[in-house]
């Protein structure tokens, strides 16, 4: 139905995260439909992306050099690690502007029925970071589903004899939300994690 080269790019499209064939036709031919300097433009940033960025190589997070900025920042509050799953958590913490200190991707998280165990995602590595640094906490901050829980309790069982202080991130109902449409787990959470007024 389509010409070869729009198919290929349809299906290349379809590959992406979050796109079905739907929008990756749509997407197709917006980029068919733009000026050819725009999807250019595109075309290159991808390119330059993928040759350029790397995982740094103390915490895997995305770096365009050996290790990432945040890294090499002097100012880093070095006593504190913050574990995440993805390098996009890394970006979403930055954007409070709330903590400081140093982060450890694990580039994945524990998930059994797919065949995920911790030597496919970034453990030993932290494991190795923590005996060599002198690091005093360190705050996992997995997402609070059943497999971020996994990999959190997994994580803190491991660290449990080394001494070192290892907390998890509260969770509980967002702000404006309504309590008769929170699920038991929130609620309890936000219970549990309470603090004075």
């Amino acid at each position: 139905m389509y010409t070869q080269s729009v198919q290929a790019l349809i299906d290349e499209l379809g590959k992406l995260p979050g796109i079905g064939p739907k929008s990756a036709q749509r997407v197709a031919f917006y980029l068919l439909k733009v000026d050819k300097t725009d999807a250019l433009r595109l075309a290159d940033a991808i390119s330059t992306a993928r040759m350029i960025s790397t995982w740094c190589t103390i915490c895997f997070n995305i770096a365009d050099g050996e290790t990432c900025d945040i890294c090499r920042d002097t100012k880093r509050d070095r006593s504190m690690i913050c574990v995440v799953e993805e390098p996009k958590d890394v970006f979403a913490i930055e954007k409070t502007r709330e903590y400081h200190g140093l982060y450890h991707v694990l580039q994945g998280s524990l998930n059994p029925i797919d065949g995920i165990g911790p030597e496919q995602i970034r453990v030993k590595e932290l494991l190795v970071r923590l005996s060599g640094e002198s690091v005093k906490e360190v705050i996992l901050c997995t997402n609070p589903n059943l497999e971020g829980e996994a990999t959190a309790m997994y994580i803190s069982r491991l660290l449990a004899p080394t001494g070192i202080s290892v907390t998890r991130i509260a969770s509980g109902l967002p702000v404006g939300g309504d309590l008769e449409y929170a699920d038991e787990l929130t609620l309890g959470r936000a219970l549990e994690g309470r603090r004075p007024v």
